[in-house]
């Protein structure tokens, strides 16, 4: 039976993040673009790198793969989306598999369905930040992690499960830059089960265990490590500029930057339209009162024998918070907090099954069956709800165009249908990060019409210029501005 729940559950995943990907969202964001662009000249020249230094440095390992997508389906925005897409819906399934070796099936069953119908985790599974792919990675890092640490007969030689968590949790560093927190939750992991095993035999079969696992991760993430090496400004991009730590108030504003992150989870959520349906708490409400309980229950535990489950989910959510509170930027930030999606819906399934189980104890058994009725209409509210809010209250929304850039997308179409003869100008007045010399929004408008290097600019006859450059231009030239 849970093996079905289980396909149904990922079947929900996969419409919510595969419906309609070919419109919505509308438009390209340009970091977005500048991803699809990096791609299409890694394909055009072979040169697929580890870390691509434009728009202030991403990792290369998602740009990569979108290269392969746009190499299948060609430079459409939604080739770039369903990269995302795979990710989110994998990351549903490794919650159940993560969730059930903490806790129980029914835990896991229904953390991974409300991941599923999470607006939060559902909008990042449909946008073309590399971001996405840290969930994913952590998540199952940390499964076959524990799964290692679980087998007890694990002997010398018998290496495939660490392997194969240290490949998966190697990876992550290749995701996001918010990742690089999570050492120190691997090592409390280790911490843990070394704490909880006296027996030095158990105990050896923990080194062997971690010693291959962190063995993987440091040779998966050492070719990144050696270009940080070589390149120490792209270590950390941005990062030093919106740090709290740079500001006149540093306590002041750390304090103020944890009460919005607390905040949004209930109240008042991020207010960037590409992020969040603006100001709204990032959990729907009965979703939001669970994760409270969760939290209520799993602080109890911590002083009863079964300490470990909420250590190993509090270490989780607080390190995956340190990314974001120590930010200045734009907080409550949806985006910066997504590896803390993970042990959010942990703890929310671990409370949505403590009240059930609660209910279930004092009630007569001729109410069980309208007490399961009652969780059906729950869960198909939902799944309601979910739909909703994504693809009628957001996707409908008029704001959420100007997120996306849906003009620069148009413009970017209207140049595709001009003849190739024709000389075709754009001339950008947006503003924004130089990226070769041109301002970063012109990136959506470059990746619809393919014309990111000089040899493609010339070849489909589409230049972008400054406005200072307007009267270099030739004559019976099409122009179109790009404000």
């Amino acid at each position: 039976m849970n093996k079905y729940l289980l396909i149904i559950i990922v079947i929900i995943a996969a419409f919510l993040r595969l419906y309609n990907i070919t419109d919505l969202p509308p438009g390209l964001y340009p970091d977005e673009a500048m991803n699809g662009n990096n791609a299409l000249e890694a394909l055009s020249t072979g040169d697929f790198k580890v870390f691509y230094p434009e728009n202030n440095g991403r990792e290369g390992l998602f740009i990569n793969i979108q290269a392969l997508s746009i190499a299948l389906f060609g430079n459409f925005p939604w080739a770039l989306r369903i990269v995302s897409a795979i990710f989110g819906i994998l990351t549903v399934l490794g919650i159940y598999f993560l969730v059930k070796e903490i806790f129980n099936k029914n835990i896991a069953l229904l953390s991974a369905f409300l991941l599923a119908t999470s607006f939060w985790h559902i909008n990042f599974s449909r946008i073309g930040f590399r971001a996405i792919m840290a969930p994913f990675f952590l998540t199952w890092g940390i499964y076959f992690l524990l799964k290692s640490l679980n087998n007890w007969k694990l002997e010398i030689g018998n290496w495939k499960l660490p392997i194969l968590g240290g490949l998966a949790y190697g990876l992550g560093f290749h995701s996001y830059i918010a990742y690089r927190a999570t050492p120190l939750l691997i090592l409390i992991i280790i911490a843990l089960y070394w704490f909880q095993n006296k027996e030095w035999q158990i105990r050896k079969k923990i080194l062997l265990a971690a010693s291959g696992y962190i063995l993987m991760a440091i040779i998966v993430f050492a070719p990144l490590g050696i270009y940080f090496i070589q390149n120490p400004q792209d270590f950390m991009g941005r990062t030093t500029q919106v740090s709290v730590f740079s500001s006149p108030a540093p306590i002041k504003d750390l304090t103020v930057n944890i009460l919005k992150t607390v905040g949004m989870f209930n109240f008042s959520g991020d207010y960037n339209w590409r992020h969040n349906y603006a100001g709204k708490s990032i959990l729907f409400w009965p979703v939001g009162i669970l994760f409270l309980i969760g939290i209520i229950v799993s602080i109890r535990r911590l002083f009863s024998k079964d300490f470990f489950a909420p250590i190993f989910i509090f270490s989780w959510l607080i390190i995956a918070a340190l990314p974001v509170v120590i930010s200045n930027e734009g907080l409550p930030h949806a985006l910066r907090a997504i590896i803390m999606i993970p042990p959010v819906f942990i703890l929310t399934g671990f409370g949505g099954i403590y009240i059930y189980e609660k209910i279930l104890a004092t009630i007569n058994s001729n109410k069980i069956n309208l007490l399961r009725w009652g969780v059906a209409i729950f869960i198909i509210i939902l799944i309601i709800q979910s739909y909703q809010s994504y693809f009628i209250g957001w996707g409908e929304n008029p704001n959420v165009q100007g997120a996306f850039a849906a003009d620069y997308v148009q413009i970017g179409r209207e140049l595709n249908k001009l003849p190739k003869e024709m000389p075709k100008y754009v001339i950008v007045e947006a503003r924004g990060a130089d990226v070769r010399g041109i301002p970063m929004p012109t990136q959506t408008v470059m990746f619809i019409t393919d014309t990111f290097t000089p040899k493609k600019q010339k070849e489909k006859n589409i230049f972008y210029i400054l406005p200072n450059k307007i009267n270099q231009l030739p004559e019976n030239s099409y122009t179109v501005i790009l404000k």
